[in-house]
């Protein structure tokens, strides 16, 4: 019983979400390595489909954020660099870097993605 229950609250994270290869995009943290840069095609085949998505399963899914972002009305920003900029050197720098944002709203769903140079 414990064995059943322990294994209950493992959660797997996914190699692949739509097109796009998670665990790569996992493993190149804040874009420093170039490995985001590779799978923007994939990502934007796969772009609507994080639409809706729950903020605790986008965690999950792309890893932790590069930058989280408070904006009005209790909606947030989870922000992923797309390249090596400042950042990679000085986490604390202001970064110009391509990223893509995830606008969440107040009720923690995804409900807009865009891409911009450093955070919106």
């Amino acid at each position: 019983m414990v064995l059943l229950l322990s294994l209950a609250g493992c959660y797997a994270k996914p190699d692949t979400f739509g097109k796009l290869d998670v665990a790569k995009w996992r493993s190149d943290r804040g874009g420093c390595n170039g490995v985001r840069a590779t799978l923007l095609t994939d990502f934007n085949a796969s772009r609507q489909e994080f639409k809706g998505v729950h903020v605790n399963d986008l965690g999950g899914i792309l890893g932790r954020p590069d930058v989280n972002m408070i904006a009005d009305r209790n909606q947030k920003y989870y922000v992923y660099f797309l390249e090596k900029g400042i950042h990679c050197d000085d986490a604390k720098q202001p970064s110009k870097a391509r990223s893509v944002a995830f606008r969440v709203s107040a009720i923690g769903l995804v409900t807009e993605i865009t891409f911009q140079n450093g955070t919106p």
